[in-house]
Protein backbone atom coordinates (compact mmCIF):
# COMPACT_ATOMS: atom_id res chain seq x y z
CA UNK A 1 0.00 0.00 0.00
CA UNK A 2 1.40 3.33 -1.06
CA UNK A 3 -0.31 5.21 1.38
CA UNK A 4 -0.06 8.88 -1.51
CA UNK A 5 -1.45 7.31 -4.27
CA UNK A 6 -4.87 8.51 -5.50
CA UNK A 7 -7.09 5.84 -7.52
CA UNK A 8 -4.93 5.27 -10.69
CA UNK A 9 -6.83 6.15 -13.42
CA UNK A 10 -6.01 4.80 -16.84
CA UNK A 11 -6.77 2.26 -19.92
CA UNK A 12 -6.61 -1.38 -20.38
CA UNK A 13 -6.78 -3.45 -23.58
CA UNK A 14 -8.32 -6.45 -22.85
CA UNK A 15 -11.88 -4.96 -23.04
CA UNK A 16 -11.43 -3.93 -26.70
CA UNK A 17 -8.60 -6.64 -28.00
CA UNK A 18 -9.06 -9.56 -25.66
CA UNK A 19 -5.87 -11.43 -25.93
CA UNK A 20 -4.80 -10.39 -28.95
CA UNK A 21 -3.61 -6.78 -28.93
CA UNK A 22 -0.50 -5.31 -30.79
CA UNK A 23 2.10 -2.68 -30.24
CA UNK A 24 0.49 -0.59 -32.67
CA UNK A 25 -2.87 -0.45 -30.91
CA UNK A 26 -1.28 0.21 -27.51
CA UNK A 27 0.93 3.15 -29.19
CA UNK A 28 -2.10 4.39 -30.53
CA UNK A 29 -4.13 4.56 -27.12
CA UNK A 30 -1.33 6.08 -25.12
CA UNK A 31 -1.06 8.86 -28.20
CA UNK A 32 -4.48 9.16 -27.56
CA UNK A 33 -4.60 9.57 -23.76
CA UNK A 34 -1.57 11.80 -23.39
CA UNK A 35 -3.12 14.31 -26.09
CA UNK A 36 -6.70 14.40 -24.60
CA UNK A 37 -6.75 13.00 -21.14
CA UNK A 38 -3.62 13.48 -19.75
CA UNK A 39 -4.13 16.96 -18.16
CA UNK A 40 -7.30 15.66 -16.18
CA UNK A 41 -5.53 12.78 -14.61
CA UNK A 42 -5.54 9.54 -16.71
CA UNK A 43 -2.08 8.46 -16.70
CA UNK A 44 -1.71 5.09 -16.87
CA UNK A 45 -1.54 2.35 -19.94
CA UNK A 46 -2.08 -1.14 -19.40
CA UNK A 47 -1.02 -4.16 -21.46
CA UNK A 48 -3.46 -7.02 -20.60
CA UNK A 49 -3.37 -11.08 -20.78
CA UNK A 50 -1.31 -13.16 -23.28
CA UNK A 51 1.48 -10.89 -24.73
CA UNK A 52 4.02 -14.04 -24.92
CA UNK A 53 1.66 -15.57 -27.01
CA UNK A 54 2.86 -14.60 -30.95
CA UNK A 55 -0.62 -16.27 -32.67
CA UNK A 56 -2.97 -15.32 -30.11
CA UNK A 57 -6.46 -14.97 -30.87
CA UNK A 58 -9.78 -13.24 -30.00
CA UNK A 59 -12.17 -15.38 -28.93
CA UNK A 60 -10.70 -17.10 -25.90
CA UNK A 61 -7.59 -18.69 -24.48
CA UNK A 62 -5.82 -21.14 -26.25
CA UNK A 63 -5.36 -24.44 -24.42
CA UNK A 64 -1.31 -25.32 -23.85
CA UNK A 65 -0.33 -22.21 -26.06
CA UNK A 66 3.59 -21.90 -27.00
CA UNK A 67 4.48 -18.75 -25.52
CA UNK A 68 8.39 -16.83 -25.79
CA UNK A 69 10.53 -16.58 -22.91
CA UNK A 70 13.79 -16.03 -21.71
CA UNK A 71 16.17 -18.99 -21.10
CA UNK A 72 15.12 -18.43 -17.21
CA UNK A 73 11.69 -19.05 -17.87
CA UNK A 74 10.22 -15.27 -17.81
CA UNK A 75 8.17 -14.56 -20.41
CA UNK A 76 8.98 -11.69 -23.02
CA UNK A 77 6.78 -9.90 -25.45
CA UNK A 78 6.00 -11.80 -28.51
CA UNK A 79 7.96 -10.23 -31.42
CA UNK A 80 5.51 -10.35 -34.15
CA UNK A 81 3.05 -8.58 -32.22
CA UNK A 82 5.80 -6.57 -30.35
CA UNK A 83 8.32 -5.61 -32.61
CA UNK A 84 10.19 -3.22 -30.81
CA UNK A 85 10.99 -5.92 -28.07
CA UNK A 86 12.89 -7.55 -30.51
CA UNK A 87 16.68 -8.64 -29.75
CA UNK A 88 15.93 -9.08 -26.00
CA UNK A 89 14.68 -5.42 -25.60
CA UNK A 90 11.62 -7.12 -23.90
CA UNK A 91 8.73 -4.12 -23.37
CA UNK A 92 11.63 -1.36 -22.62
CA UNK A 93 10.75 0.35 -25.79
CA UNK A 94 7.50 0.42 -25.57
CA UNK A 95 8.02 2.01 -22.14
CA UNK A 96 10.24 4.53 -22.80
CA UNK A 97 7.71 5.55 -25.82
CA UNK A 98 4.82 5.90 -23.49
CA UNK A 99 6.78 7.61 -20.54
CA UNK A 100 7.79 9.62 -22.88
CA UNK A 101 4.46 11.22 -23.79
CA UNK A 102 4.09 11.74 -20.12
CA UNK A 103 2.31 8.42 -19.04
CA UNK A 104 2.95 5.16 -17.08
CA UNK A 105 3.29 1.99 -17.98
CA UNK A 106 1.74 -1.47 -16.96
CA UNK A 107 1.15 -4.92 -17.54
CA UNK A 108 -0.62 -8.20 -16.96
CA UNK A 109 0.92 -11.39 -15.63
CA UNK A 110 -0.40 -14.59 -14.39
CA UNK A 111 0.33 -16.27 -10.82
CA UNK A 112 3.23 -19.05 -11.05
CA UNK A 113 5.70 -19.96 -13.46
CA UNK A 114 5.00 -21.31 -16.73
CA UNK A 115 4.57 -24.82 -17.59
CA UNK A 116 6.81 -24.76 -20.21
CA UNK A 117 9.69 -23.58 -18.01
CA UNK A 118 8.50 -26.62 -15.87
CA UNK A 119 8.51 -29.06 -18.65
CA UNK A 120 12.34 -27.77 -19.61
CA UNK A 121 13.66 -27.45 -16.03
CA UNK A 122 14.52 -24.03 -17.17
CA UNK A 123 17.45 -22.46 -14.54
CA UNK A 124 15.68 -20.10 -12.32
CA UNK A 125 17.99 -16.62 -12.58
CA UNK A 126 20.81 -15.52 -10.15
CA UNK A 127 19.73 -18.67 -8.47
CA UNK A 128 21.04 -22.29 -8.05
CA UNK A 129 17.37 -23.32 -8.53
CA UNK A 130 15.62 -24.52 -11.51
CA UNK A 131 11.53 -24.44 -12.48
CA UNK A 132 11.03 -27.59 -11.24
CA UNK A 133 11.73 -26.62 -7.18
CA UNK A 134 9.42 -23.51 -7.75
CA UNK A 135 6.51 -25.14 -9.40
CA UNK A 136 3.45 -26.70 -7.90
CA UNK A 137 2.28 -28.75 -10.21
CA UNK A 138 -1.13 -29.80 -8.74
CA UNK A 139 -1.94 -25.99 -8.39
CA UNK A 140 -3.34 -24.70 -11.81
CA UNK A 141 -5.90 -22.08 -13.06
CA UNK A 142 -8.95 -23.29 -14.42
CA UNK A 143 -9.51 -20.99 -16.93
CA UNK A 144 -5.65 -20.53 -18.54
CA UNK A 145 -3.44 -23.19 -19.26
CA UNK A 146 -0.29 -21.44 -19.06
CA UNK A 147 0.88 -21.33 -15.73
CA UNK A 148 1.41 -23.65 -12.44
CA UNK A 149 1.35 -22.45 -9.50
CA UNK A 150 4.69 -21.85 -7.14
CA UNK A 151 5.48 -23.50 -3.80
CA UNK A 152 6.77 -21.03 -1.98
CA UNK A 153 7.64 -23.42 0.80
CA UNK A 154 10.43 -24.24 -1.78
CA UNK A 155 13.16 -20.59 -1.47
CA UNK A 156 12.93 -21.36 -5.65
CA UNK A 157 9.51 -19.90 -5.86
CA UNK A 158 10.41 -16.43 -3.99
CA UNK A 159 13.56 -16.95 -5.97
CA UNK A 160 11.23 -16.84 -9.52
CA UNK A 161 8.95 -14.15 -8.68
CA UNK A 162 12.20 -12.02 -7.62
CA UNK A 163 13.54 -12.80 -11.21
CA UNK A 164 10.54 -11.65 -12.81
CA UNK A 165 10.08 -8.60 -11.20
CA UNK A 166 13.92 -8.25 -11.75
CA UNK A 167 13.01 -7.99 -15.38
CA UNK A 168 10.46 -5.92 -15.41
CA UNK A 169 11.81 -3.64 -13.37
CA UNK A 170 14.38 -3.44 -16.25
CA UNK A 171 11.37 -2.55 -18.51
CA UNK A 172 10.81 0.10 -16.52
CA UNK A 173 6.87 -1.37 -15.83
CA UNK A 174 4.80 1.14 -13.28
CA UNK A 175 1.74 -0.66 -12.76
CA UNK A 176 1.10 -4.89 -12.60
CA UNK A 177 -1.99 -6.82 -12.78
CA UNK A 178 -1.64 -9.89 -11.06
CA UNK A 179 -4.09 -12.44 -12.10
CA UNK A 180 -5.61 -15.67 -10.76
CA UNK A 181 -4.11 -14.47 -7.08
CA UNK A 182 -8.00 -14.15 -5.69
CA UNK A 183 -9.97 -16.93 -6.62
CA UNK A 184 -9.12 -18.89 -4.34
CA UNK A 185 -7.04 -16.36 -2.06
CA UNK A 186 -3.64 -17.12 -2.58
CA UNK A 187 -2.05 -15.59 0.37
CA UNK A 188 1.29 -17.29 0.16
CA UNK A 189 1.77 -15.91 -3.43
CA UNK A 190 0.07 -12.46 -2.76
CA UNK A 191 2.76 -11.87 -0.46
CA UNK A 192 5.99 -13.07 -2.36
CA UNK A 193 4.76 -11.32 -5.59
CA UNK A 194 4.72 -8.44 -3.33
CA UNK A 195 8.29 -9.22 -1.66
CA UNK A 196 9.79 -9.48 -5.46
CA UNK A 197 8.24 -5.84 -6.07
CA UNK A 198 10.02 -4.34 -3.18
CA UNK A 199 13.18 -5.90 -3.35
CA UNK A 200 13.46 -5.04 -7.08
CA UNK A 201 14.79 -1.70 -6.89
CA UNK A 202 11.63 -0.03 -8.64
CA UNK A 203 8.30 1.39 -7.41
CA UNK A 204 5.04 -0.10 -8.60
CA UNK A 205 1.52 -0.24 -8.25
CA UNK A 206 -0.05 -3.86 -7.92
CA UNK A 207 -3.27 -4.73 -8.81
CA UNK A 208 -5.04 -7.74 -8.09
CA UNK A 209 -7.74 -9.94 -10.18
CA UNK A 210 -10.06 -11.70 -10.53
CA UNK A 211 -12.40 -10.72 -7.88
CA UNK A 212 -14.68 -13.54 -7.13
CA UNK A 213 -15.78 -13.99 -3.71
CA UNK A 214 -13.05 -11.90 -2.06
CA UNK A 215 -13.51 -12.32 1.71
CA UNK A 216 -13.34 -9.08 3.83
CA UNK A 217 -11.40 -10.60 6.02
CA UNK A 218 -8.39 -10.23 4.47
CA UNK A 219 -8.41 -6.71 4.37
CA UNK A 220 -5.34 -6.49 6.29
CA UNK A 221 -3.64 -8.93 4.18
CA UNK A 222 -4.57 -6.59 0.69
CA UNK A 223 -3.51 -3.79 2.18
CA UNK A 224 -0.03 -4.51 3.35
CA UNK A 225 0.52 -6.36 -0.17
CA UNK A 226 -1.36 -4.38 -2.95
CA UNK A 227 -2.81 -1.11 -4.26
CA UNK A 228 -6.27 -2.14 -5.51
CA UNK A 229 -8.11 -5.12 -5.47
CA UNK A 230 -10.98 -6.62 -7.72
CA UNK A 231 -14.11 -6.49 -5.86
CA UNK A 232 -15.96 -8.71 -9.03
CA UNK A 233 -15.34 -10.75 -11.70
CA UNK A 234 -15.14 -9.36 -15.34
CA UNK A 235 -17.47 -6.50 -15.66
CA UNK A 236 -19.15 -6.00 -18.99
CA UNK A 237 -21.68 -3.74 -20.30
CA UNK A 238 -24.52 -5.37 -19.10
CA UNK A 239 -27.43 -3.57 -16.73
CA UNK A 240 -27.82 -6.89 -14.51
CA UNK A 241 -23.36 -6.53 -13.66
CA UNK A 242 -24.25 -3.23 -13.14
CA UNK A 243 -26.57 -3.49 -10.72
CA UNK A 244 -24.76 -6.20 -8.87
CA UNK A 245 -22.00 -3.83 -8.06
CA UNK A 246 -24.00 -1.84 -6.06
CA UNK A 247 -24.45 -4.72 -4.05
CA UNK A 248 -20.27 -5.23 -4.08
CA UNK A 249 -19.86 -1.74 -3.23
CA UNK A 250 -21.72 -1.55 -0.62
CA UNK A 251 -20.25 -4.64 1.05
CA UNK A 252 -16.27 -2.65 0.49
CA UNK A 253 -17.03 1.17 1.23
CA UNK A 254 -15.97 0.52 4.89
CA UNK A 255 -12.66 -0.44 3.41
CA UNK A 256 -11.42 2.08 1.65
CA UNK A 257 -8.20 3.80 2.33
CA UNK A 258 -6.21 6.58 1.33
CA UNK A 259 -3.37 3.79 -0.86
CA UNK A 260 -5.67 0.56 -0.82
CA UNK A 261 -8.24 0.77 -3.12
CA UNK A 262 -11.35 -2.23 -3.55
CA UNK A 263 -11.82 -2.05 -7.66
CA UNK A 264 -14.83 -2.33 -9.39
CA UNK A 265 -13.13 -2.89 -12.72
CA UNK A 266 -12.64 -1.49 -15.80
CA UNK A 267 -14.97 0.32 -17.80
CA UNK A 268 -16.82 -1.25 -20.50
CA UNK A 269 -17.79 1.91 -22.45
CA UNK A 270 -17.45 3.63 -25.85
CA UNK A 271 -16.10 1.58 -28.27
CA UNK A 272 -15.33 -1.72 -27.10
CA UNK A 273 -14.43 -5.51 -28.09
CA UNK A 274 -12.62 -4.89 -31.46
CA UNK A 275 -11.47 -8.49 -30.73
CA UNK A 276 -12.59 -8.64 -27.55
CA UNK A 277 -13.88 -11.89 -25.23
CA UNK A 278 -18.11 -11.01 -25.01
CA UNK A 279 -19.82 -10.53 -28.13
CA UNK A 280 -19.14 -8.60 -31.15
CA UNK A 281 -17.27 -5.51 -32.57
CA UNK A 282 -19.39 -3.01 -31.02
CA UNK A 283 -20.28 0.28 -29.16
CA UNK A 284 -21.07 -0.49 -25.52
CA UNK A 285 -24.49 -1.88 -25.31
CA UNK A 286 -25.18 0.25 -21.86
CA UNK A 287 -27.13 3.49 -22.87
CA UNK A 288 -25.81 6.89 -22.16
CA UNK A 289 -27.58 7.16 -19.01
CA UNK A 290 -26.36 3.97 -17.33
CA UNK A 291 -23.15 5.38 -18.71
CA UNK A 292 -23.20 7.86 -16.28
CA UNK A 293 -24.64 5.90 -13.57
CA UNK A 294 -21.94 3.66 -13.82
CA UNK A 295 -19.15 6.53 -13.71
CA UNK A 296 -21.17 8.00 -11.18
CA UNK A 297 -21.15 4.92 -8.60
CA UNK A 298 -17.03 4.18 -9.64
CA UNK A 299 -16.32 7.71 -8.76
CA UNK A 300 -18.02 8.28 -5.31
CA UNK A 301 -16.75 4.35 -4.50
CA UNK A 302 -13.59 5.69 -5.37
CA UNK A 303 -12.59 2.50 -7.55
CA UNK A 304 -9.79 2.98 -9.52
CA UNK A 305 -10.79 4.10 -13.40
CA UNK A 306 -9.44 1.99 -16.19
CA UNK A 307 -11.23 2.60 -19.80
CA UNK A 308 -11.37 -0.41 -21.81
CA UNK A 309 -12.63 1.33 -25.05
CA UNK A 310 -10.30 2.14 -27.92
CA UNK A 311 -10.29 5.46 -27.50
CA UNK A 312 -9.22 6.59 -30.93
CA UNK A 313 -12.36 5.20 -32.18
CA UNK A 314 -14.94 6.13 -28.67
CA UNK A 315 -17.14 8.74 -29.65
CA UNK A 316 -16.68 12.34 -28.90
CA UNK A 317 -19.70 12.58 -26.58
CA UNK A 318 -17.83 9.63 -24.21
CA UNK A 319 -14.54 10.96 -24.71
CA UNK A 320 -16.26 14.26 -22.30
CA UNK A 321 -17.93 12.73 -19.75
CA UNK A 322 -14.43 11.27 -18.59
CA UNK A 323 -13.08 15.16 -18.81
CA UNK A 324 -15.39 16.22 -16.12
CA UNK A 325 -13.43 17.48 -13.82
CA UNK A 326 -15.55 18.20 -10.84
CA UNK A 327 -16.78 14.35 -11.04
CA UNK A 328 -12.78 13.04 -11.28
CA UNK A 329 -12.05 14.67 -8.06
CA UNK A 330 -14.87 13.19 -5.94
CA UNK A 331 -13.31 9.63 -7.22
CA UNK A 332 -9.47 11.47 -6.77
CA UNK A 333 -9.74 13.52 -3.38
CA UNK A 334 -12.91 12.52 -1.43
CA UNK A 335 -13.09 10.72 1.99
CA UNK A 336 -15.97 8.95 4.00
CA UNK A 337 -17.65 7.34 1.30
CA UNK A 338 -20.80 5.57 1.92
CA UNK A 339 -24.06 4.04 1.20
CA UNK A 340 -26.31 6.74 3.12
CA UNK A 341 -29.38 5.32 2.57
CA UNK A 342 -31.36 2.24 0.24
CA UNK A 343 -35.23 1.84 -0.34
CA UNK A 344 -35.49 -0.52 -2.98
CA UNK A 345 -34.17 0.71 -6.01
CA UNK A 346 -33.70 4.22 -4.62
CA UNK A 347 -29.66 4.33 -3.23
CA UNK A 348 -27.71 7.36 -1.98
CA UNK A 349 -24.79 7.60 -1.54
CA UNK A 350 -22.37 10.66 0.18
CA UNK A 351 -18.75 11.51 0.26
CA UNK A 352 -17.14 13.99 1.82
CA UNK A 353 -14.89 16.85 0.02
CA UNK A 354 -13.48 19.02 2.86
CA UNK A 355 -16.83 21.13 4.22
CA UNK A 356 -18.95 20.06 1.13
CA UNK A 357 -20.97 16.79 0.66
CA UNK A 358 -20.54 14.39 -2.80
CA UNK A 359 -24.40 12.93 -3.00
CA UNK A 360 -25.19 10.35 -5.16
CA UNK A 361 -28.47 9.59 -5.97
CA UNK A 362 -29.66 6.35 -8.10
CA UNK A 363 -32.50 4.66 -9.49
CA UNK A 364 -31.77 1.09 -10.05
CA UNK A 365 -35.69 0.39 -10.63
CA UNK A 366 -37.69 0.07 -14.22
CA UNK A 367 -39.99 2.68 -13.71
CA UNK A 368 -39.62 6.76 -12.77
CA UNK A 369 -38.87 7.10 -9.18
CA UNK A 370 -38.19 10.48 -6.90
CA UNK A 371 -35.15 9.75 -4.77
CA UNK A 372 -34.51 11.75 -1.38
CA UNK A 373 -32.12 12.35 1.23
CA UNK A 374 -32.56 14.60 4.19
CA UNK A 375 -30.16 17.25 4.27
CA UNK A 376 -29.91 16.27 8.32
CA UNK A 377 -28.65 12.70 7.37
CA UNK A 378 -25.80 14.94 5.59
CA UNK A 379 -24.72 16.94 8.16
CA UNK A 380 -27.24 20.20 6.76
CA UNK A 381 -29.87 22.47 7.37
CA UNK A 382 -28.84 24.70 4.46
CA UNK A 383 -26.93 24.52 1.65
CA UNK A 384 -25.70 25.39 -1.92
CA UNK A 385 -26.51 22.86 -4.57
CA UNK A 386 -24.10 21.85 -7.52
CA UNK A 387 -24.97 19.39 -10.50
CA UNK A 388 -21.89 17.64 -11.11
CA UNK A 389 -22.70 16.13 -14.47
CA UNK A 390 -24.01 19.49 -15.89
CA UNK A 391 -21.97 21.48 -14.35
CA UNK A 392 -24.56 24.32 -12.95
CA UNK A 393 -25.50 25.73 -10.01
CA UNK A 394 -28.88 25.18 -8.45
CA UNK A 395 -29.48 27.56 -6.08
CA UNK A 396 -29.70 26.95 -2.13
CA UNK A 397 -32.18 23.74 -0.51
CA UNK A 398 -33.24 22.95 2.94
CA UNK A 399 -35.02 20.32 4.18
CA UNK A 400 -34.58 17.36 1.55
CA UNK A 401 -32.25 16.74 -1.55
CA UNK A 402 -34.51 15.01 -4.04
CA UNK A 403 -34.72 13.90 -7.44
CA UNK A 404 -36.55 12.09 -10.08
CA UNK A 405 -34.96 10.24 -11.95
CA UNK A 406 -35.67 7.86 -15.24
CA UNK A 407 -34.90 3.91 -15.01
CA UNK A 408 -31.27 2.68 -14.11
CA UNK A 409 -30.28 6.89 -14.01
CA UNK A 410 -28.25 8.83 -11.71
CA UNK A 411 -27.76 12.37 -10.43
CA UNK A 412 -24.18 13.82 -8.49
CA UNK A 413 -24.43 16.89 -6.77
CA UNK A 414 -21.72 18.79 -4.49
CA UNK A 415 -23.75 20.11 -1.66
CA UNK A 416 -21.69 23.49 0.05
CA UNK A 417 -22.85 24.85 3.51
CA UNK A 418 -24.57 27.63 4.28
CA UNK A 419 -24.07 30.04 6.80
Amino acid sequence: MKKNLLPPLGWNSWDCFGTSVTEAEVRANAAFMAQRLLSFGWNTVVVDIQWSEPDAQAGGYRAFAPLIMDAWGRLTPAVNRFPSAAEGKGFKPLADEIHALGLKFGIHVMRGIPRQAVDRNLPIWNSPYTARDAANIADTCPWNTDMFGLNMAHPAAQAYYDSILALYASWDVDFIKADNMLDPYHADEIAGFRRAMERCGRDMILSLSPGVDVPTERIDHLRANCEMWRISPDFWDLWSDLKHQFDLCRQWYPYIMEGAYPDADMLPLGHISLRGERGEDRQTRFTRTEVITMLTLWSIFRSPLMLGCDLPSTDAETIALLTNAEVLEVNQHSRNNREVRRDGDAVVWAADLGAQRCVALFNLGEEEKTVRVPLAELGFKYCNQRDLWAREEMGAITGNLAVTLAPHAAAFYRLSPLE
